[in-house]
């Protein structure tokens, strides 16, 4: 539920430049991660290297929960939130399948075969959740619902289904509910407010009962003879090989050290990793109590202090969001069956480029128009010169066929303005002007080049026409004093 509530929440367009990157985290970092934190487990507090991997594979995952909480609060790039939100959804499943093999009776047989087998289980588990999610997308996209109120069910419905095919194909269930639900939360569903508050209301509920069961499992005098080799851990975890981690897996990738460092200190650990530390006392490894114990207290003392001192962190790199960004533009979208159309709600935000655009200058697809206005809490019928403003919410009746097209156009104006679409500025199509945009855009580019060029010609021939005619004076002149001189 947590993974699928992250998913839902994530944006496409900030994740997809940052996928190269947080695949690199979850998979390298995770790597080394893990051979960092358990050599410190294993020579600074004297666990047996089994437990000391153990606990270097259950910290190495940042937790989804922790950390989609805390950045939603934190103005930050798009860039440093779409990498550190893509890999906390994405390092759940390596993680777990490492917890797994380390906490496995026998000996791992070797190392290639466990690449192997971590490789295939995240293949399998994408496979699935790219699968679910768009078939899950497409249908409810298509079919009416007899209630609203079915929607936001449907749509976790399906995230639990990726979650299940994956997990039944032997693949990475994390890994497909979390794509999935990704690919849901990008997919403009009807009524998505409402999916997305049911879908946050389930998150915290299941967050607020892991930790109820997580402490049904704790001793708490057993927690203090533990304190002082988690403080150790967490220090290694924290101050070192997280940042190793970070700085080594995103080598290949023109980042600034700033946004690097920023990284390193976000990697928040919350209620996954204690959950995943139950998995050796489930099998019966021994110490797995001792590392329940270092993995609770290390959560708990760490969370309190990287999650309060991040905003600090982010000021004192001078990190913070461009406020000559865009902001998304919120559209609901509720389905009207029986006039084969759709009711778009539009709220119009502050950092929205629509801002001073008249309605007529959105020029939406034939079979759109925006029926109505509400704003200071007062509704009206627009007139096309009627100006927009921010925080307007804007009704807008669009029939199947262009119900894509209008959407496109509205988010094309909210990012690139009255222009959005012409000769190659930011956004979508407008309507009746399609020879303006796409292939064309060179061609135009070209044509307005050449009229300049054109310009700069008859400006040419002008300046030579009254530079002979100064020399036909000055000629003339000089013929009159020559006459007079005689």
């Amino acid at each position: 539920m947590i993974l699928a509530e992250g998913g839902l929440g994530t944006k496409w367009k900030e994740v997809r430049p940052a996928l190269p990157a947080a695949i690199m985290l979850s998979l390298v970092g995770v790597g080394i991660s893990v051979g960092v934190t358990a050599a410190g487990a294993h020579y600074l507090v004297g666990l047996e290297w089994r437990q000391a991997l153990i606990i270097g594979a259950v910290v190495s995952s940042t937790d989804a929960a922790a950390v989609f909480s805390v950045l939603r609060k934190v103005p930050l790039p798009a860039r440093v939130t779409g990498v550190l939100e893509a890999e906390s959804g994405f390092n759940d499943a390596p993680v777990v399948i490492l917890v797994v093999a380390f906490s496995t009776v026998g000996e791992v047989d070797s190392w290639y075969v466990l690449i192997g087998e971590i490789a295939l289980e995240l293949a399998i588990g994408a496979a699935v959740g790219i699968a679910v999610g768009w078939l899950g997308s497409w249908g409810l996209r298509h079919v009416a619902l007899p209630a609203s109120g079915l929607y936001p069910i449907a749509v976790m419905a399906i995230a639990v289904s990726a979650y299940a095919a994956g997990a039944m194909l032997h693949g990475s269930g994390f890994l497909a509910v979390y794509l999935a639900s990704m690919i849901l939360g990008n997919a403009k569903l009807p009524h998505w407010p409402a999916t997305r508050g049911f879908a946050d209301g389930l998150g915290w509920l299941a967050q607020i009962g892991m930790f109820v069961l997580l402490g049904l499992l704790v001793t708490p005098h057993d927690l203090l003879d533990d304190f002082w080799p988690a403080v150790v851990v967490g220090l290694v975890l924290t101050v070192v090989a997280r940042p190793l981690e970070v700085f080594i897996s995103l080598l290949p990738f023109r980042l600034p050290w700033q946004e690097k460092a920023l990284m390193s200190w976000a990697g928040l650990r919350g209620a996954v990793p204690i959950i995943l530390a139950t998995i050796p006392m489930v099998s019966g490894i021994e110490g797995s109590t001792r590392v329940f114990n270092i993995v609770f207290v290390l959560v708990i003392v760490y969370t309190l202090i990287q999650g309060p001192t991040l905003p600090w962190l982010a000021k004192a790199l001078d990190i913070k969001d461009d406020p000559s960004e865009a902001s998304d533009l919120g559209i609901e979208s509720a389905p009207l069956e029986r006039l084969r159309g759709h009711l778009l709600s539009v709220a119009i935000p502050a950092k929205s480029k629509m801002h001073g655009v008249e309605v007529g200058e959105l020029r939406m697809p034939a079979g759109a128009a925006v029926t109505l206005v509400v704003r200071d809490d007062k509704s009206f019928v627009p007139a096309p010169s009627t100006v927009l403003r921010r925080g307007d919410e804007l009704l807008v009746v669009a029939t199947d066929p262009v119900r894509d097209a209008a959407e496109a156009r509205l988010r094309a104006v909210a990012e690139g303005g009255k222009l959005a679409g012409w000769l190659g500025t930011p956004g979508g199509q407008p309507a009746g002007h399609e020879d303006l945009t796409g292939p064309h855009v060179a061609g135009a580019l070209k044509a307005v080049k050449k009229l300049g060029r054109a310009d700069e010609a008859k400006k040419r021939e002008a300046a030579k026409r009254v530079a002979a005619k100064r020399e036909a004076a000055e000629q003339e002149a000089r013929k009159r004093d020559a006459k007079a001189h005689h």
